[in-house]
Order: C-alpha cells, then structure tokens, then sequence
C-alpha cells in the first residue's frame, strides 16, 4: 500500500519541477557520459563507465522516489478559517516556560525545514500537538528530554 504524502502547494510545485529536470536534463546528461565512456572501451576497469552506471542508479532511485510521492498525494491547505485546534497546515504559536515563543507550520514530512519554522506533524513536537488547542500544555518527548510547551495561538 502506497504512503500518502502530504505537501503544500509550493512543495508539490518543486518536486514536480525536479522529476522533470531528472527525467530530462538528467538522464540526457548521463546517457552522453555513458556514451563517451563506452567508447573509451573495455568496460570492466573503465572507472568514468562504473561511475555513470552508480549514478544512473541513483537517478533512476529519485526518480522512482518522486513518482510515488505524487502518486498519492494530499495538498495541505494553508487554514483559510480559524480553526481551535493544531491540524496538518495549521501555523501554532508555542512557548517553553521563560523562552521566547516559537511559531511552527505543520507540514509533511517531505518539506519539514525546522530552521524554517516548518516542521513535520509526524516529529515528536508535530506529534504532541495535533488535536490540541490554544491554552493547552503539551509534554513532548525529544531525544534531548521532556518539554512543556504552551499553545498560545493557532491559525
């Protein structure tokens, strides 16, 4: 059974935009460097033919990748309307005790750039808080320890 995977609109523009640029650019690029190197002659120790071959298999790899991703996908909308609790899309506002709040968009797993703010609803912090609403405390169990989080706004 395929994996659904969630993205946004943006994240499902890129991964298109790569499948296109591998499928093309890509495998046009390596079929000339296995050329060039098959014409260079025997194969067996020719390490320019062994290496386009590895490549070929990770690009071939990505490719299968990207096309499952966009076999089943679901588009996480951005929360047109308030909603009182965190759901895929939502954008949460947290705090830990005295430290400054923190905002989070809750993205699949695919896009999660937690530099960003974009971290994935299946990570320990996505995880604990699906489901729940502003006002609401939180324990979240991270390889570093337990955090207590707040909710202090959802959108």
């Amino acid at each position: 059974m395929a994996e659904t995977s969630y993205l946004t609109a943006e994240g499902l523009e890129k991964i298109k935009k790569e499948l296109n640029e591998l499928k093309t650019t890509g495998r046009e690029e390596l079929s000339k460097r296995l050329r060039a190197a098959i014409e260079m002659g025997d194969l067996s120790e020719n390490a320019d033919y062994i290496q386009a071959k590895e490549e070929q298999g990770f690009l071939e790899g990505r490719i299968q990748e990207l096309e499952q991703i966009l076999h089943n996908v679901v588009i996480i909308e951005e929360k047109s309307k308030p909603s009182d609790k965190v759901d895929i899309g939502s954008t949460v506002t947290v705090q830990e005790s005295t430290f400054p709040e923190e905002t989070y968009f809750l993205v699949g797993p695919k896009e999660a750039d937690p530099v960003n703010g974009r971290i994935s609803y299946a990570s320990p912090i996505g995880k604990a808080l699906i489901g729940h609403k502003v006002g609401d405390k939180v324990v979240v169990d991270t390889p570093n320890g337990k955090i207590n989080l707040k909710i202090i706004k959802v959108e």
